[in-house]
This record gives structure tokens, sequence and C-alpha cells, in this order.
């Protein structure tokens, strides 16, 4: 897919929340050049509607070992940018609240306001944004309609929304978060912040073109022969 440059992000993902709020310090109008698109582990109900649309989740549950080294890793990327971090423990995940919400938020216009109360809730003070009443409860405090954002889980239009952006997802092959899409590249990870600042300013004309060709043409055809072969271990939404 080519067109308006977009970002995958996930709530659920650390490295999704540093490397936005690094590229929105860094690019004041990040947030209006490119699309949002949210992602996450979807649940029973989403992955219905994903299968009806013949679209597959690209996620592997991640090792304990490699999920180990992201706890460590997390820590010090946050130290090292400064950022205040408690890490929230997931017991019983549910990320529709968050996800459908934000899209609700997108239609209310209050999408950038619900995106922080939800990033704070869950990085800042370590709150479990599973919890509809949760979320609820920061939403009013921060002058935002609580009930009717919750209510978007049981919203079947925004529930099709959702299962769009992850069929999009699926499309544009994202296998971990964050990951931005401009023109035909596509960078993946927090490691990323800079290409993708480059990148933005290759758009304005402010900086030197990035390379549009697709980059797997030039591999040898016995080298993409093994693409997948020794992939059992990806992070996936967890960036």
């Amino acid at each position: 897919m080519t067109g308006r440059p977009r970002v995958y992000f996930s709530f659920q993902s650390p490295f999704s929340w540093m490397a936005l709020r690094q590229l929105e310090e860094r690019v004041p109008d990040f947030a209006d050049l490119f699309e949002y698109v949210p992602f996450w582990d979807p649940d029973a109900r989403t992955r219905a509607g994903l299968d009806a649309h013949g679209a597959d989740f690209h996620y592997t549950v991640m090792s304990k070992a490699k999920h180990l080294y992201i706890l460590h890793d997390t820590k010090r990327l946050a130290a090292g940018f400064g950022y205040r971090l408690v890490w929230p423990v997931d017991v019983a995940p549910w990320w529709e609240p968050s996800a459908l919400g934000w899209l609700r938020a997108r239609e209310l216009g209050c999408e950038r306001r619900f995106y922080q109360v939800v990033t704070e809730a869950r990085w800042d003070r370590g709150d479990n944004i599973s919890d509809p009443a949760v979320l609820r409860a920061a939403c009013d405090a921060a002058g935002l309609p609580g009930a009717e954002l919750m209510a978007a889980v049981d919203d079947d239009r925004i529930r099709e929304q959702g299962v769009a952006a992850l069929v999009s997802a699926h499309h544009d092959e994202v296998f971990g978060i964050p990951l931005f899409v401009v023109d035909r590249q596509r960078y993946w990870g927090v490691d990323r912040i800079a290409d993708v600042e480059a990148a933005v300013l290759a758009l304005r004309g402010a900086g030197p073109a990035v390379e549009s060709a697709d980059l797997l043409a030039s591999l040898p055809v016995a080298a993409l022969a093994t693409v997948g072969s020794f992939d059992h271990d990806e992070p996936g939404g967890c960036g």
C-alpha cells in the first residue's frame, strides 16, 4: 500500500508508547501527517470478523527468555528517554475497550486526548486499562465522555471499524509494533525513530530522498525461499 503515511500503534506496547512520544516531540505535526491505526491482540468476536475477511493476525507468543529481556529493555529505554514508567500487570488482558474506545473517540474528534489519557493510565500509573470501569473513570476525570467511549465494545459499527483496522494491518503485514509505513518503506520498532524522522523530512523535500523501491526485489530467490523458516518466536504486539 502507498498513500498517506501510516503508523500502527498499540496501547499494549511500551515500544509504541515511547516511539510515538519521541516522534511527536521531534516532529510537532507528526499526528497530523500520519494516519494512526490501532493494533491489538483481538478477542474472540474480533477474531471471527478477521476470519470472515480471510485475514490473519501476524502474532506469535514470545518465549519467557525474550519476555524477560523486553522487561529489562523497556526499563532501560524509558530511563534513557527520561520517561517515568510504572510497569502494568496484565492478568486478564482485554484490549478492545482501549482500541475500540479510540476509534469512537476519533469519531468524536477527541482521539488525541483519549490516547493521552490511556497511555498515562497504563504507563504513568500502571492502571489496568483492560477494565472498562478503570478507563471510564480516567476519561471522566479528563472531561471525556467515558460511558460513551466504553460503550464502543458493544457497538457493531465500531466493531466493524476495528476489524477493518486489523485487516489493514494484515495487508500491510504488520507483525510488530510500532510499525510505520511511508511510501513503500516500512519501519519497525522504537529503534527506527531516526529513520522515520528522516522519511518525514524527505516527504517535505527538506532532506535526502528515501529509497522507494521494493528492496526485496534485489534479494536472491534462494534467500526469499527461506522466509519464515526460522520465525518461531516473534514478540508481535509488544514490538
